[in-house]
């Protein structure tokens, strides 16, 4: 009877302890996987947050580009074309230098005459140069929108002064044809729109710097005569200190010689 009490007493243990043991395993089980779940939680918006930046790293720098003209400039102006223009504009007569540039669907004809043209000859050669675009590219079909499509603007500026374009003979000319346009439109844009208001401003201007001459002018003279004076200043304390030592060396050879 005691052997199975004692029996029934080890298997109670036994059991306990295999309980005990299943438990701490389930509480092993259980840690881990809250361990992974927050680890996960903490990491997955790290990981989103550094692709983030890694991405905009990588793609400092690059321009996002647009076709704003996709299905529009139809048909398109080539390169050969626009060579083709230049060396013909550059071959007219008096024209010195001659450039075609393309800049965002706007066809830019830069064309440098002889200084000494006012602004009549300066807009008959726009004229000209706009007739010589035109027997290249017909201006009802690159320059005129048709069917609801965009097509291309037509710029000719021409000048005759590359430098020095603040002297009073400077003549600019902008003939401009947009694709809205018609027909183009000369415009003198080295002319002020209002002759006086540019005038006075001019005035204004020169008084400015009038002023500012003549307050430089006395600034100067001020300066140059505070220096004088300190000078005489020196001068004369140094002219002062002469005669003492003078009289001074005398009175010892007196006492000397008596």
């Amino acid at each position: 009877m005691a052997e199975k009490e004692i029996n029934m007493a080890t298997n109670k243990v036994k059991q306990a302890a295999k309980k005990k043991a299943a438990g701490k395993k389930r509480n092993l089980h259980t840690t881990g996987l809250v361990f992974w779940i927050c680890l996960i939680l903490i990491a997955a918006p790290i990981c989103v947050l550094g692709w983030i930046l890694l991405s905009s790293m990588m793609d400092t720098g690059s321009p996002v580009l647009g076709n704003r003209y996709e299905g529009d400039l139809d048909p398109a102006i080539t390169q050969d074309q626009m060579t083709e223009i230049e060396t013909a504009v550059g071959a007219l007569e008096s024209v010195e230098k001659a450039s075609v540039r393309m800049v965002t669907a706007t066809m830019r004809v830069y064309v440098d005459v002889p200084d000494d043209w006012g602004i009549d000859a300066t807009k008959e050669k726009a004229s000209e140069v706009y007739n010589t675009v035109a027997s290249v590219l017909d201006p009802a079909v690159y320059f005129t929108q048709a069917d609801g499509r965009k097509m291309y603007d037509l710029e000719i500026h021409v000048y005759n002064l590359a430098e020095n374009r603040e002297d009073e003979s400077f003549v600019y000319v902008i003939e401009n044809k947009t694709s809205s346009m018609s027909e183009p439109i000369a415009s003198v844009v080295s002319e002020p729109l209002d002759a006086e208001l540019a005038q006075r401003l001019r005035d204004e201007a020169a008084a400015r710097e009038e002023e500012a001459r003549k307050a430089a002018e006395e600034a100067a003279a001020e300066e140059a005569a505070a220096e004088g004076e300190a000078a005489e200043g020196e001068a004369s304390e140094e002219g002062s200190e002469e005669p003492a030592e003078e009289s001074g060396e005398e009175t010892s050879e007196e006492g000397s010689e008596g």
